[in-house]
Order: structure tokens, then sequence, then C-alpha cells
């Protein structure tokens, strides 16, 4: 069975997530602060007429910031049932892979925490990282970005 995957880059790195929990992906656009939200909340921005929070995934994983630029992305996608905004470096394709070609994450060989991962697929020569976005954000930071609308 096939599992179709948006793959991004963030900080050099190539990732996926399931195509079916994302809304949209659109260019960078103005976003807002919000004082006193966590740090890897950018803050928010519309989205034709809705009020969009926004995360920048580098700074949620701890990964080394990286200059946005004119392949800046916001992918948008539906956490637990919350429209999320998640910046990312850039956004190269929507691949089909054979969940025969997914491992589970090695426990110490990625950059990020493994709790937010469910697992790499090797795809030609290539590791994606798949991420689980329902770990992306604990349910208290759900509920917090939900305030934010």
């Amino acid at each position: 069975m096939e599992k179709q995957l948006v793959i991004f880059t963030l900080a050099g790195e190539q990732f996926g997530i399931d195509i079916a929990s994302v809304e949209s992906i659109i260019k960078l656009q103005r976003i807002t602060s919000v004082p006193q939200a966590p740090d890897f909340v950018e803050g928010i921005t519309n989205l034709r007429g809705a009020v969009l929070p926004v995360v920048n995934l580098e700074r949620r994983f701890g990964l080394p910031a990286q200059p946005q630029t004119s392949e800046t992305r916001i992918v948008v996608a539906n956490i637990g049932g919350l429209k999320i905004g998640m910046i990312v470096a850039s956004v190269s394709e929507v691949l089909n892979v054979e969940e025969s070609l997914i491992e589970p994450p090695p426990p110490i060989a990625t950059s990020i925490n493994t709790e937010f991962i469910i697992g790499v697929a090797k795809f030609d020569s290539r590791l994606i990282i798949l991420l689980d976005l329902s770990r992306v954000l604990t349910s208290d930071e759900q509920k917090l970005a939900s305030q934010l609308v």
C-alpha cells in the first residue's frame, strides 16, 4: 500500500507529512507577532479572511535557523482539528511511497526529537523523515494556538 506525502525541507533535511492533513501550501506572507507566545510560534496571519496561527518548525524542533528565502512556504495543515500554518524552508514535491519502504525511526539518528517522528522513508538514495503532526504540538500548545484565532 502507498502513502502519499508532501515533502518539504527544514535545515537541509527532507521531511514528509501525510497529504490528507494538508489543506494548502502558500507563499510566505505577512505574519503578526503575538505577545507572550512560545518562541516557536511565529504569530498569526490572515488566510482568506480567517486568522491562522503560524509556527516555525525549525524552532519547534530545535534545528538551526535558516534565513527565509523566496522558496519559504507556509504549509497549512489540520492538527487535531485545528488549522495551523507551519513555516518550512521549501516544499519540493508530493511523493507516493510504498509502506514497505518506511522503517521505524532509529533512536538517535535524527537531528530532531524522535517523539515527532513516525518513521523514515528510504526512497531512491534519499532518507525522508516522516512527521506525526498530532505530536508536533502538545494538547496544551494546541489549546494555546486555538486561543490566538
